[in-house]
């Protein structure tokens, strides 16, 4: 089991808004349990499960736009 938190930061757009709300959508395609905060999101599954959300993420957001994105992972029950 993995938890990570993941902060993701839309870079020279006026839209930063819209592509947060795609990423979350991104995100419940996932079989992850999620736990939205003002900002970061946190995340938590099995090892292939967060890997593959991060990565569908950030190829996601990144297609839209230019992105940063911040995560922290750890696997002890947080």
């Amino acid at each position: 089991m993995l938890t990570a938190e993941v902060s993701l930061y839309p870079q020279k757009t006026t839209n930063a808004s819209q592509i947060i709300n795609n990423s979350l959508d991104t995100l419940r395609q996932h079989d992850l349990q999620t736990q939205v905060g003002s900002m970061s999101t946190r995340l938590q599954g099995t090892d292939d499960e967060v890997w593959a959300g991060l990565r569908d993420l950030f190829d996601r957001a990144g297609a839209q736009n230019e992105v940063n994105m911040v995560v922290t992972i750890s696997n002890s029950a947080v």
